[in-house]
């Protein structure tokens, strides 16, 4: 923002040098850049940023120096002499969009005369960097540095149907804009239209055929609001920058715009002439409702560390146009429509601090650090970090949107719900995610893409499930573990990691259906399910093009591992003595899980019995339709003496009657 030392002197006292102004300004928030000279007058090239759209014209910067310096802002008196004839009677505005225009409002000039531009508002506009037009465009520029509030002047011969509609654009539609920019239109780009045709990109720059020329008689002067957003996001996708979409796209004070409108037009007939229509057409959907603020007098210290006088306090929110109201040690503020930053007690703070003035924060020579204990969460992630990195997996973060071919593989079978974002920078990855799964199948993806396989990954990170309609999304934080590998290598780093957290629990996986996966399990500690685990399915597999490549994942809810009490550790001392292993090859029923075999192995196994593990599952011509051929080992051991090969027999024996009893197996002897 390029501030004219001598056009802000109208609008406030300043004797201050340029340099001295630079330097309030900066101890304010808003630092110089530099100052440059034209014409032996000073131009101080102001930062403003982004949140403080309020600033972006001389009368809210004279309002900043008004408050430090405990001076009174001289705010230009508007008297505008209208003629008999109504505005409505030339004009009728309809917003379509009123989440994308909260208000409109729209003048009319006549009898005006487009000649060149006086010269002390020239002087002024070219001395902070703008081109002179003519006096009517010059005279709506000037409006906008003065107030902030971008106007707009249409010739008003040129809108056919005597209406202006705001809407989006429709399919195909194309805008010459003044500087003879080609736009395509989107039907995501807000537009200013008159019965026919677009004749403005709302907030962003006006139309060829539309704008003031010399035979210009009648004037239409709009003045609006336009959702932040949506002018951002169209000035970028047109490539079309503006001092007006700068400007809207840092929002603008909705209750000024028919002041500022009031204005425009008395800075356009003093230039060029006419005579405004009586009134004006405001259209205006839904008025909001004023803010307040509330501050605690005790908080103030507690957050800036210095003792600031009520009196002070008081004083600072009322030269900021806050009306404060005190009731013991709380104050409360109507924040003024021009603040839009403002809408809680620390921002009320920061305007304390800063008018008050960071250097009355003392300097200290030491500085005290506390260090405060890692608490349960962190350990608990850090030891999950610890034991997956010890297994062999890296840890990535990926970002918490999904395309939609994603979403409907990985959506909860109960809520097939997404939460979007509109897509401005992503194509189509706008979905917040209820799994980090396929977040992780995608890193294997990219992994795949450049010779990298053997990929085992993990992510701690968030998903969003979607609540009811105007309610925040359940935010859950979960463990994803994901590999290109056998799934019986990712249950076995669960049970392992799991065992941290409840070494007294048994840990059960038991089948389940899960919407992403060919063979799925629910993991279960003391018979609550805590994640499930799985094989991906084919049509996980053809979405992210994996070929001949098995890919498994696993995920756990951190909030119930946390819930788990870790038992003690038993500690024992390594055996002395050899063990026995045999291996079983039974035939069994194709339904039969292997969480019926192992339940039948563990009634009838002894205490001898040290490990159960699946080693192979075999189809073929041997094996009877219907049928499968499953092998596992038992390994025996006894920690006070050597087993002998006719105990094991009587082990094997009663554990393999156990199994025909139960589930029908067959000893598979060929």
């Amino acid at each position: 923002m390029k501030v004219l030392l001598s056009w802000l002197r109208d609008y406030v006292e300043v004797v201050q040098s340029a340099q001295e102004v630079a330097e309030i300004l900066s101890n304010l928030g808003l630092p110089c850049e530099g100052i440059e000279y034209v014409n032996n007058d000073a131009v101080i090239d102001v930062e403003v940023t982004s949140n403080r759209g309020d600033c972006l014209g001389l009368i809210g910067i004279a309002r900043e120096l008004a408050t430090a310096m405990g001076k009174e802002i001289k705010i230009p008196k508007v008297e505008l002499i209208e003629s008999s004839k109504p505005a409505s009677e030339f004009i009728t505005v309809e917003i379509r969009e009123p989440k994308l225009c909260g208000r409109y409002t729209a003048r009319i000039i006549e009898d005006v005369k487009v000649a060149p531009t006086p010269d002390w508002m020239k002087n002024r506009l070219e001395a902070i960097g703008m081109r002179s037009v003519n006096n009517v465009v010059d005279a709506t520029n000037y409006a906008m540095i003065e107030t902030g509030q971008p106007p707009h002047a249409f010739d008003y011969s040129k809108i056919f149907g005597q209406k202006i509609i705001v809407r989006k654009a429709k399919p195909g539609e194309r805008i010459i804009s003044i500087d003879g920019s080609k736009c395509d239109l989107t039907e995501d780009m807000l537009c200013i239209a008159d019965g026919t045709m677009p004749v403005a990109v709302a907030g962003v720059m006006g139309g060829l055929d539309t704008e003031v020329s010399n035979t210009t008689k009648t004037i239409l002067l709009e003045d609006a609001y336009f959702d932040p957003v949506s002018i951002r996001t169209t000035a970028r996708k047109l490539s079309l920058p503006s001092e007006a979409s700068f400007r809207f796209g840092r929002i603008v004070d909705i209750e000024n715009i028919d002041w500022a409108s009031r204005r425009t037009a008395q800075l356009i007939i003093e230039t060029s002439g006419g005579k405004c229509a009586k009134g004006v057409v405001d259209a205006y959907p839904e008025k909001p409702m004023p803010k307040q603020a509330t501050l605690r007098l005790s908080r103030v210290k507690k957050l800036l560390g210095i003792d600031v006088p009520p009196d002070r306090i008081i004083q600072i929110l009322t030269r900021l146009g806050m009306q404060p109201k005190q009731q013991g040690e709380q104050i409360t503020c109507e924040v003024p429509s021009w603040r839009s930053d403002i809408y809680r007690e620390a921002d009320l703070i920061e305007e304390v601090a800063r008018v008050h003035g960071y250097d009355k924060v003392p300097a200290e020579n030491k500085i005290t650090i506390e260090v405060a204990s890692v608490d349960k969460r962190q350990k608990t992630i850090d030891a999950i970090g610890t034991y997956l990195t010890g297994c062999g997996f890296y840890e990535t973060v990926t970002i918490s949107f999904i395309d939609a071919g994603a979403s409907e593989l990985f959506a909860q079978a109960d809520n097939k719900q997404y939460l979007s974002v509109k897509d401005v920078t992503r194509t189509g990855t706008n979905l917040l995610r209820q799994s980090v799964l396929p977040s992780l199948f995608g890193v294997i993806k990219t992994n795949h893409n450049v010779g990298n396989t053997l990929c085992r990954i993990f992510e701690i990170a968030d998903t969003y499930i979607p609540a009811q309609k105007g309610q925040l999304p359940l935010e859950k934080t979960r463990l994803a573990i994901a590999c290109d590998s056998d799934l019986r290598d990712i249950r076995g780093v669960v049970e392992g990691l799991l065992k941290i957290f409840a070494s007294d629990s048994a840990v059960k996986f038991e089948p389940l259906t899960i919407e992403w996966a060919q063979a799925g399990m629910k993991i279960l500690i003391a018979n609550e399910q805590i994640g499930v685990i799985g094989m991906a399915s084919q049509q996980v597999l053809d979405k992210f093009d994996f070929k001949n490549t098995t890919i498994c994942g696993a995920e756990l809810d951190i909030e119930q591992l946390l819930n788990l009490r870790a038992g003690s550790i038993k500690v024992r001392s390594l055996s002395k003595f050899p063990a026995i292993k045999r291996d079983l090859s039974l035939i069994i029923n194709e339904e039969i899980p292997w969480i019926d075999i192992e339940s039948a192995v563990r009634r009838k196994a002894p205490a001898e019995l040290e490990e159960l593990q699946f080693v192979d599952l075999f189809h073929g011509k041997s094996i009877p339709k219907g049928k499968k051929s499953i092998t596992l080992s038992l390994v025996f051991r006894n920690a006070d003496g050597t087993l002998t090969h006719d105990q094991v027999d009587g082990f094997e024996k009663a554990i393999l009657a156990e199994l025909t009893t139960s589930i029908g197996a067959v000893l598979r002897t060929a």
